[in-house]
């Protein structure tokens, strides 16, 4: 199992234990709370129990999960981006989140993508999901740029959220384009 990838700007890994100030800071910011759920971490305790119990938990059971992304140049954790497997869902949805002074700058695109790659490349899987809130344009643009194809409406978590669905054979002839 790859642990790590590297892009032309981003390093992307598995969270681990160290990566909790991180952590307590993203679930923190209003942005994820308002597009993602509150998870109630407030301290860096529950930061290392959340890692521990859901992040790394993830890596044991599915093989993967959300990843911590960091700038390649100088190490600094910027976001998160994976698969996530959930038990209400058919396929792993496509999920990420980053520090809002890094919004902008094509870094979710760019992990995404890579994450796609690997979805393929080292799980096979033939289809990924997206759950987005309708009014997160940015998020639902991004969707729709990396090739997923709005599916619908589904409840998760008591809210309405976009469901959008990326298909290998749909998206790419060849899975050396992803």
């Amino acid at each position: 199992m790859i642990t790590e990838w590297e892009t032309k700007r981003l390093l992307i890994r598995h969270f681990n234990i160290d990566d909790g100030p991180y952590i307590l800071r993203q679930l923190n910011e209003d942005s994820f709370i308002q597009n993602i759920a509150d998870k109630n971490i407030r301290t860096l305790s529950d930061a290392e129990d959340y890692l521990r119990t859901r992040l790394l938990a993830n890596y044991r059971v599915n093989g993967h999960g959300l990843n911590q992304v960091l700038l390649k140049d100088s190490g600094q954790p910027i976001g998160m981006c994976g698969l996530v497997k959930r038990s209400e869902l058919t396929h792993p949805d496509l999920g990420y989140a980053f520090l809002p002074e890094f919004w902008g700058k094509g870094y979710a695109l760019e992990s995404s993508e890579q994450v796609l790659k690997s979805a393929v490349t080292e799980f096979g899987y033939k289809s990924i999901l997206g759950i987005v809130l309708p009014n997160n344009l940015n998020s639902n643009i991004l969707l729709k740029r990396l090739g997923f194809t709005l599916q619908g409406k589904v409840e998760l978590f008591q809210t309405v959220n976009n469901l959008y669905q990326y298909d290998v054979a749909a998206s790419c002839t060849d899975q050396n384009d992803l």
